[in-house]
This record gives C-alpha cells, sequence and structure tokens, in this order.
C-alpha cells in the first residue's frame, strides 16, 4: 500500500511538472512561430533541423532509456553491493563515447538527413535547414547524458529535477525567440543577415545544454560520483545489444513513420511541416501530462513485479493505467476533435503568422484528436512486454504500427489535394495505432494469461458512451455561437471556452448515469494530491 501510495505521489508531482513543462513548451512554439512566422519557410527549416536531433537521438539510444536502460539500472542497484554506482558511471561514460562519436557522423550526414525529412524544399530551404542542424546535432550528446542521469535519478526515487529541466530548455529558447523579435529579426530566408541566423542556432542549442546541465548538477548532489570510466566491462554490453537489437527495430520503425509524415507535410507547400510539428505537440501535450509520468513512476514499479513473476500484480497495473487514462484523455480527444480551428488560433495565431496556416494548423490538430486514446493505449501496454524484458515483441508489432501508418500517409497524398495531405497524416496514425493496440493486448494476454479484458472492454463502452453526448453538445454549440462572433481572436476564445465547459459538464454528468467509476478514482487521486499533510 505504501509502494502504491509512493507511485500516485510520485505520478502526480510529475504530472504537475510535466503539465509546466508543456505549459512552457508551448509558449515557446508561440514565440517562435511569431517570431519567425508560421507558414514561412524559414519556421519550417527551422523546425526540420530541430527535429533531426531527436530523430537520431531515438535512433541510437532514446528508445532503449525505457525498455532497456531502467531496468538494468534497477537490476544493477538491487544487486550491486554500491547500490550500482559504478554500472552507472560506467554507462554514462559509454553514452559520451558512443553519442559523441553519432554526433560527428551526423553532422557530416546533415544535408543526406534533410533530404530524407524534406524532399519538398527549395533549394535556399535545404541549404538553411543544413546550416542549422549542424549547430543543433550536438543536442544528441546533451539529450543522452540528460536522460540517462535522469534515470539514475529516478531510480534512487528523485523524480523532481529531471521532468522539471525541460523547462529550463524551453525558457532559453523562448528568451531567444523574443529576442529574435526584438531585434527586429525577418521571415525571409534570403534577407536573414549571420547574426540572426547565428542566434536562433546558437542559442536553441543553448537550451538542451542547461537541461543536460541540471539534470547533471542534481545527479551529483544526490551523492552519485561523476567519474569517468574508460573501460566499460562490466555493464553488460552483450546483454544490452541482445536486448536493445529489438528497441532499435522498434525505434527505426517510429521514426520511418514520423519521417513519411515529415515528408509527406513538406509537400503541402509552405506552412506544412509547421503544422505537422505544432499540431503533433498539441496531441503529445495531454498524453505527456496524463499518461506519461504515471508510465515513468510505474516502470520500475513494474520491472521489480516482473523480476518476481508477479504476473497478477503487472495485469492489474497496466490495466488501471490504461483505464484511468482512457477516462481522463477521451474528452480531451473529443475537444481536440471538434475545437480543433479554435485551439490552433488562440494558440498560435499571432504576430507574422499566416491566416491560411493557422487554418490549416486547426484541422491538423482535430485530426489528431481520433489518435491520441489509440495512441496511449499502445504505448501503456508496451510498458507491460518491456518490464518483462521482451523487447523482440513490441518491436514486431510496432513495425506493424509503421507499415499501416506509413501506407495511410503515401494513401494521403493520393486521396487528398496535395496542399490537404497533411491532414491525412493524423489520420494515418490513428488507424495504425488502433491496429497497434489490439495486436499489443492480444499478444501480451497470451503472455500474460489474461490482461482483465472485461474491465477495460466495459469502461470503453462507458466512455464511448459520455463522449458521444459531451463531443455532440460541444459541437452544437460551436456550430450556434460561429455566426454569432465577428473577431476570429475574441471567437476562438469564447467558443473554447462556451463549448468546453458545456462539453465538460456533459462528460462529467453522463459518466455518472453510466456509473463510469474510474472518473470518480480520478478525482478521489486529483484531490489526495492538493490535500495538505
Amino acid at each position: 500500500m505504501a509502494e502504491g501510495s509512493s507511485i500516485g505521489s510520485a505520478g502526480r508531482a510529475m504530472a504537475v511538472a510535466t503539465l509546466v513543462s508543456r505549459a512552457a513548451g508551448f509558449v515557446r512554439l508561440v514565440v517562435l512561430a511569431s517570431a519567425l512566422g508560421m507558414g514561412s519557410r524559414l519556421l519550417d527549416g527551422y523546425n526540420v533541423a530541430n527535429t533531426l536531433p531527436n530523430a537520431v537521438y531515438e535512433l541510437v539510444v532514446g528508445g532503449a532509456m525505457a525498455s532497456v536502460v531502467v531496468p538494468l539500472l534497477v537490476r544493477a542497484a538491487l544487486t550491486e553491493p554500491d547500490a550500482g554506482m559504478v554500472y552507472t558511471q560506467r554507462l554514462l561514460s559509454l553514452l559520451v563515447y558512443g553519442l559523441g562519436a553519432v554526433t560527428l557522423v551526423a553532422m557530416i550526414s546533415a544535408p543526406w538527413l534533410v533530404a530524407v525529412y524534406a524532399p519538398g524544399f527549395s533549394g535556399e530551404q535545404h541549404d538553411l535547414a543544413v546550416l542549422l542542424s549542424r549547430f543543433f546535432l550536438p543536442q544528441i550528446l546533451f539529450y543522452g547524458l540528460s536522460a540517462t542521469a535522469g534515470a539514475a535519478l529516478n531510480i534512487r526515487g528523485r523524480f523532481a529535477v529531471p521532468m522539471w529541466a525541460p523547462v529550463v530548455n524551453s525558457l532559453v529558447v523562448i528568451a531567444v525567440g523574443m529576442t529574435y523579435l526584438a531585434v527586429g529579426g525577418t521571415t525571409s530566408i534570403t534577407s536573414m543577415p549571420a547574426g540572426h541566423l547565428l542566434l536562433l542556432a546558437v542559442g536553441t542549442t543553448a537550451g538542451v545544454f542547461a537541461q543536460m546541465t541540471l539534470v547533471v548538477w542534481a545527479l551529483a548532489r544526490s551523492g552519485f560520483t561523476l567519474r569517468p570510466r574508460l573501460n566499460p566491462r562490466g555493464i553488460g554490453i552483450r546483454r544490452i545489444g541482445r536486448l536493445g537489437a529489438w528497441v532499435l527495430v522498434s525505434v527505426v520503425a517510429a521514426q520511418i513513420l514520423l519521417a513519411v509524415a515529415t515528408r509527406v507535410a513538406s509537400t503541402s507547400g509552405p506552412g506544412g511541416v509547421s503544422a505537422f510539428q505544432n499540431a503533433l505537440a498539441v496531441f503529445q501535450m495531454p498524453f505527456a501530462v496524463i499518461a506519461m509520468s504515471v508510465m515513468t513512476a510505474m516502470l520500475p514499479r513494474l520491472s521489480r513485479h516482473a523480476a518476481g513473476r508477479q504476473h497478477a500484480q503487472i495485469v492489474e497495473d497496466l490495466s488501471q493505467a490504461v483505464r484511468l487514462a482512457v477516462v481522463a484523455l477521451a474528452p480531451i480527444a473529443v475537444a481536440m476533435t471538434v475545437l480543433g480551428p479554435q485551439l490552433a488560433t488562440l494558440l498560435f495565431g499571432y504576430g507574422r503568422s499566416s491566416p491560411s496556416a493557422i487554418a490549416l494548423l486547426g484541422a491538423v490538430v482535430a485530426a489528431f484528436g481520433v489518435a491520441l486514446v489509440p495512441f496511449t493505449g499502445f504505448m501503456i501496454l508496451q510498458r507491460g512486454f518491456y518490464a518483462l524484458q521482451d523487447t523482440r515483441t513490441p518491436a514486431i508489432v510496432t513495425v506493424g504500427v509503421t507499415v499501416v501508418g506509413v501506407a495511410g500517409c503515401v494513401a494521403a497524398t493520393w486521396l487528398l489535394p496535395r496542399a490537404n495531405a497533411v491532414i491525412g497524416v493524423p489520420l494515418a496514425y490513428a488507424v495504425a495505432y488502433t491496429a497497434g493496440l489490439a495486436a499489443a493486448a492480444l499478444l501480451l494476454r497470451r503472455r500474460l494469461g489474461r490482461i482483465d479484458g472485461h474491465r477495460l472492454l466495459r469502461t470503453a463502452a462507458r466512455v464511448t458512451v459520455a463522449v458521444g453526448v459531451s463531443g455532440s453538445c460541444g459541437g452544437l454549440t460551436v456550430y450556434a455561437l460561429t455566426p454569432l462572433l465577428d473577431s476570429q481572436d475574441n471567437a476562438a476564445l469564447i467558443t473554447l471556452t462556451v463549448a468546453g465547459a458545456i462539453g465538460c459538464a456533459v462528460y462529467v454528468a453522463v459518466a455518472r448515469l453510466v456509473h463510469l467509476t474510474e472518473l470518480r478514482q480520478l478525482v478521489a487521486t486529483a484531490l489526495a494530491g492538493i490535500r495538505p499533510g
């Protein structure tokens, strides 16, 4: 019981930190869109260049962090006489050497990487993205050190700093964007002074460096000795490689889907890439705040249950996580679908952003609402396999998800006008992750014997009724208010507020009528998290 309370407390604390972090991230996106111009070739080029270090990092080590590194650090902490100190030192050292080499190779390969992600760019836009990416790609090393140091802190029960550190990153980039506006930075690629370009390039990477510095400093303050180990022997490189090989397959598959989606967005013309990436950020925020924070706190516990072969506890944890996440995220998904245009206007309709780009962004946000629940369920069930140190099964399922998703993206380019092809990308995501969720559930049931299917289906049915009624009421409210409001900015705020309030109230009322007990559990958990003492 104490352990469950600790997990719940950690999950709530991380949800708050993640909420603040994502809010700061949104301010960052808004500032950059205002400064560089939503719909401009400059912002699209910047976004593609800033995507590359994240993509390469995920390919090399990011996917292995939760599935391989955390379980191995847990085992080392439990079995090593020094609580895994030397093991962690050797792992950090190995990452520095490996990611340093990867960073150099990526910087040399920058022109090819940009071409892979953005074939629709013009020549000058491609050259800008290549130049920026060579400043951004050192972030690969910084992300790796930050993530590994953060995992080491989590194992020691210190969750706060790794969750708050991204705020520092966002604050630095916000300052860069505001400075760019203050000095009169242009949105034109051809007329950009070298000093303004340097401000964007160095300032963006400085944010990631500050994030890494904070996490590594916190690890040192926790009593961990920061000591390089030239000899990596003793950390089980072969074991990591064996487990990580399948993780690499999984991550490569996911990055292929992201690359194809970005390619489709780049062919939609100016603003397509930014519409896709900013809508993806809107899509990821509720997932990160509600689901990812709980999964991060839950993974060490799942790993301990798996090590003790306590399969019933794994099933219970996964079932509860899925049910609570669905109850919390389903109304948000419906709100995104119904209120996507208003969300886009309210969040990004400022500064140098063009109205046509905002309209496209709103349509992509609305389409992403369809993908939120299946994506969340799929990601939670993957944690069950990872806790069992089974990286092969989720890798195979992820390959299947990628095949379906890529086919959907290609179909979008055939079925939709070129300028609107990006709208089909999130719909392809929805189909792909729905198929992946079904496959993961069936395979996990075979592995564990059961997955609490009756409760999961019962909860899903009740949530469907509740969001169906609330979404209809919200949609009718939008329909009724649209002809009554003149100012676009005020209309977005008023419509979002009124329709959101009505939809929320109806969801709660219908949930009570259909006895959706998980909603009461969510409220009780939230209240427990804000009570003093």
